[in-house]
C-alpha cells in the first residue's frame, strides 16, 4: 500500500512539474497579449451581468448583446481615452521640442531662490540632463500608458467570446480550480469587487482632480488649461507624486516669468486644494466602491505600472489583495483541516 501511496504521488509531481513548465512556456510566448486578456478581463467583470440579464431573462441573442456591449464599452470608455491622447499628443512633441525652455525656467527659478537663501538647491549639471531626461522619457511614458490599436483589437476578440461563453467560463473556474467551491467564490467577489473599485474610482479620482485643477488654471491664466486639465487627470492616475506632475511644472513656469503671485496662488491651489481632492477622494470614494485600503491602492499601483503598463493601476493592488486572501484560502484550506486532523488523531490516541 505504502509503495502504491509513493508511485501514486512521483506520477502526480512529475504531472503537476509537466503542467507548470507548459504553463511557463505558454506565459512566456504569449505575454505580449497579457495587457489585453487584462483588459478583456475588467470590462467582462463590468458588463457580465448586462450580458446575462440580456441574454437570460429578456432572450436577446448572445452574439447580438455581445456586440451592443463592446460598442457601449468602446464609446463611453475608449472614445474619451482617445480624445484625450489625441489632445496631448499634438501638445507632447511641442514640450519635447522645447523642453530647454523648461530646462532654463527651472535654472532661473533656482538661482534666484539660491541667491535669496544663499544655499543650493540644484547643480547645472544635473539640470542639463533634465533635458535629455525628458525627451527620452515622455515618449515611454505614453508608450507604457496607452494600449496600441493592435492591444486594443485583441482586448475586443477576447471579451466577446468571453461574453459569449460566460456561464461556461466561470463554471470551467469552478471545476478546475484545485479548491472549495466556497473559497473559489470568494476569489471571485474579490476579483470583481478590487477590479470594480479601480476601474471606476481610480478615473473618477483624477477626473476630480482635473476638474478642480482647470478651475484654478482658468482663474490663474494658465495658458493651454485644457492641456493641463488632461495632463492633470493622466498624472492623478500615478502613485505618490500624482496631480503634482501637472501643477509643480506651472509654478516653475510662473516664476521664471516673473508671475510671483501666480506661483504662490499655484503651490497654495496645487498642493492644498488639489492634492486634498485626491487624498479625501482616495479615503472615501474608493473605500466605498470596493473597501480598498489606500496603502493597497499605493503599492499595488506602483507595482501594476511595472508590470503589467497602464492596465496595471487597475490589477496591481488586484495582486495585492489576492495574495492576502490566498493566504487566508491556504490556512482554510490546509492548516485548519491539519490541525482538526492532529487533533482527531491525538483524541483516538488518548482513547
Amino acid at each position: 500500500m505504502s509503495d502504491f501511496i509513493d508511485q501514486n504521488r512521483i506520477r502526480q509531481f512529475f504531472f503537476i512539474l509537466l503542467i507548470l513548465l507548459m504553463g511557463v512556456v505558454l506565459f512566456l510566448e504569449l505575454y505580449t497579449f497579457l495587457p489585453a486578456l487584462l483588459g478583456a478581463i475588467t470590462l467582462y467583470i463590468l458588463l457580465h451581468k448586462w450580458m446575462f440579464f440580456l441574454t437570460e431573462k429578456e432572450k436577446w441573442p448572445k452574439g447580438l448583446v455581445a456586440f451592443l456591449l463592446m460598442l457601449v464599452s468602446f464609446l463611453v470608455i475608449l472614445l474619451p481615452v482617445a480624445a484625450l491622447v489625441n489632445m496631448l499628443s499634438s501638445k507632447v512633441t511641442f514640450v519635447i521640442q522645447h523642453s530647454s525652455e523648461f530646462v532654463e525656467a527651472l535654472k532661473k527659478v533656482a538661482h534666484q531662490t539660491e541667491e535669496r537663501f544663499n544655499t543650493e538647491i540644484v547643480s547645472d549639471e544635473n539640470l542639463n540632463k533634465m533635458n535629455a531626461f525628458i525627451a527620452a522619457g515622455v515618449p515611454k511614458i505614453l508608450g507604457a500608458t496607452f494600449n496600441t490599436v493592435t492591444t486594443i483589437f485583441f482586448m475586443y476578440f477576447i471579451l466577446y467570446f468571453m461574453l459569449v461563453n460566460g456561464r461556461k467560463m466561470e463554471n470551467i473556474l469552478f471545476e478546475y480550480i484545485p479548491l472549495k467551491d466556497e473559497n473559489v467564490s470568494k476569489i471571485g467577489k474579490e476579483v470583481n469587487r478590487m477590479v470594480v473599485a479601480n476601474a471606476l474610482g481610480i478615473p473618477l479620482v483624477a477626473f476630480a482632480q482635473g476638474l478642480v485643477g482647470l478651475v484654478g488654471y482658468l482663474i490663474l491664466g494658465v495658458k493651454e488649461p485644457f492641456f493641463w486639465f488632461g495632463v492633470t487627470c493622466i498624472a492623478g492616475m500615478l502613485p505618490v507624486v500624482g496631480a503634482a506632475l501637472a501643477y509643480v511644472p506651472l509654478i516653475i513656469i510662473f516664476f521664471a516669468n516673473d508671475q510671483t503671485w501666480q506661483g504662490i496662488a499655484m503651490i497654495f491651489y496645487g498642493f492644498g486644494v488639489i492634492g486634498t481632492v485626491d487624498n479625501i477622494m482616495r479615503f472615501t470614494l474608493l473605500k466605498k466602491i470596493g473597501n480598498v485600503h489606500p496603502l493597497t491602492t499605493v503599492f499595488g499601483v506602483i507595482i501594476g505600472l511595472k508590470m503589467f503598463g497602464f492596465i496595471g493601476l487597475i490589477f496591481g493592488p488586484l495582486v495585492i489583495s489576492l495574495f492576502m486572501l490566498l493566504l487566508k484560502i491556504y490556512s482554510s484550506e490546509f492548516v485548519v483541516k491539519q490541525r482538526d486532523l492532529q487533533a482527531q488523531h491525538k483524541e483516538v490516541n488518548s482513547n
